[in-house]
């Protein structure tokens, strides 16, 4: 669904054109575009700050600096680390980090947001204040919002739920 890994078999249409898995630049354009990736682990670059981890996607998806700024700040805000702004990632908690991985995927306003447990390393306080400004701001952009969790208090946010039983993917209701 990232347009990372080829998939074995199918294929996947954003805005009714077909995936070229063999066209990684024009996929890095829609990923970047399009598609906001929360995973697991945060997946910062370490040598960079918190609001140049998160501005780095805005620029490169072609963004100018100042908008790509504006927009890092706002989010920042969001997730309660505007204060943090100019810390390294080893100066930030495991939680902080997380929220600083959320701020990044969701500065393109992307269509879709895959979320691999965005809120596994929150506090449960956190975790249900980012999970409410990542379903919001889905609603808001009318993005298309695909998260795994293990967290089943997080379920009533979600239209539809399924989950995996003995192999096979059945709705959770």
């Amino acid at each position: 669904l990232s347009l990372i890994d080829k998939p074995n078999t199918g294929s996947i249409k954003i805005e009714n054109k077909l995936v070229n898995y063999n066209d990684s630049v024009n996929n890095d354009i829609l990923r970047a575009n399009k598609i906001g990736i929360i995973y697991q682990q945060d997946s910062l670059l370490p040598d960079f700050t918190a609001l140049e981890n998160i501005y780095f996607a805005s620029l490169a998806a072609g963004n100018n600096k100042q908008l790509s700024l504006n927009k890092a700040f706002i989010l920042l805000k969001k997730v309660g680390l505007r204060n943090r702004s100019e810390h390294y990632p080893s100066q930030l908690s495991g939680g902080e980090k997380q929220r600083i991985s959320i701020a990044r995927a969701l500065i393109n306003d992307p269509q879709i947001i895959l979320a691999d447990e965005p809120t596994g390393s929150l506090d449960d306080l956190n975790a249900k204040k980012v999970f409410k400004l990542i379903i919001n701001l889905s609603k808001k952009q009318k993005a298309t919002t695909i998260t795994a969790t293990h967290n089943i208090e997080l379920l009533s946010y979600f239209d539809i739920c399924y989950k995996i039983e003995k192999g096979k993917l059945i709705e959770y209701k």
